[in-house]
């Protein structure tokens, strides 16, 4: 019997995990054993894990141990993330403000730090960069506007994800196979294009996949996702996660306030005087009555 090895998860397809091997640089497919299903444990992309060969000329072997996590993300299901780049299109798809909202606030929940990249920004009017660069400069997050076809702020990415594991997230069709592209060749990843009838893109990737990036930068390639609940939270809990409201929420006239309907509210106040964007109180606004509507049924 050949002795554990240490290394880390970087695919998992229809029950097989690809293990990237950390004493021979090599990728092996492997089989969990039964104790994980017994346990009810999944291994995920991200792992860092113990893996045995059945034999020393094998090629497949057997998970045996997953080491502790640092963080688990449900929505893409990756472990082990020190950030998140969430890519967005400028234009074509349209982006959907809510749905980046409802990333930021499930990043901010695992602690996970966040940068913001708007792609195509080669299709993009000045008026709309500018606009939706607006929205999230005071959001806590780094913002970037890049075009991936025209290889546009690629190095700004690099610098971004060097010596991290970075996770790769976003709806269909913004760019997110043909950034993986460019970051790392050899991955020939799929293309697709946008629908015209439905502006949403095709969807390429099918599973999460860790790819190499440079000397211990790693970033995963995650299915795009469309919707994304926001689970376990109180309407009260939302107002936490939009950060540019924190310097406004002493101006309020009542502790606790929702910044709804109560009359001196700091933070209504800064939006009225721009100093907070219109379109960030709005989605703040209809996360909140989803939260309290979810809560009435």
């Amino acid at each position: 019997m050949s002795s554990d090895r240490t290394g880390k998860i970087i695919r998992a397809v229809g029950g097989f995990y690809f293990v990237w091997c950390r004493e021979d640089g090599r990728t092996w497919q492997c089989r969990a054993r039964g104790v994980f299903r017994k346990n009810s444990f999944k291994p995920l992309v991200g792992d860092d894990c113990t893996f045995r060969l059945t034999k020393a000329q094998d090629v497949e072997g057997y998970v045996e141990t997953i080491l502790p996590r640092r963080n688990q993300l449900i929505r893409p299901p990756v472990a082990n993330v020190d950030q998140a780049l969430v890519l967005f299109a400028f234009t074509s798809p349209e982006p959907n403000i809510q749905l980046l909202d409802r990333f930021l606030i499930e990043m901010r929940r695992q602690q996970i730090p966040v940068v913001i990249c708007f792609n195509k920004s080669d299709l993009a009017s000045g008026e709309n960069r500018s606009r939706l660069l607006e929205i999230y400069s005071r959001s806590d997050c780094r913002v970037l506007a890049v075009s991936v076809l025209r290889e546009e702020g690629m190095e700004q990415i690099r610098d971004l994800m060097r010596g991290k594991t970075t996770v790769l997230a976003g709806p269909s069709g913004v760019g997110k196979s043909s950034l993986t592209n460019y970051l790392c060749p050899s991955a020939g990843m799929e293309v697709g294009s946008v629908s015209v009838r439905t502006e949403r893109g095709k969807q390429t990737t099918r599973h999460a996949e860790l790819f190499a990036a440079g000397d211990d930068t790693f970033f995963f390639d995650t299915p795009g996702f469309s919707s994304l609940e926001l689970r376990d939270l109180e309407r009260e809990d939302i107002k936490a996660f939009y950060p540019e409201f924190e310097e406004y929420e002493p101006e309020c006239r009542f502790q606790g306030c929702m910044h709804m309907q109560e009359p001196d509210c700091g933070v209504k106040k800064a939006v009225r005087e721009g100093k907070i964007h219109p379109q960030r109180y709005e989605s703040y606004l209809q996360l909140v009555e989803e939260v309290s509507a979810r809560r009435r049924y």
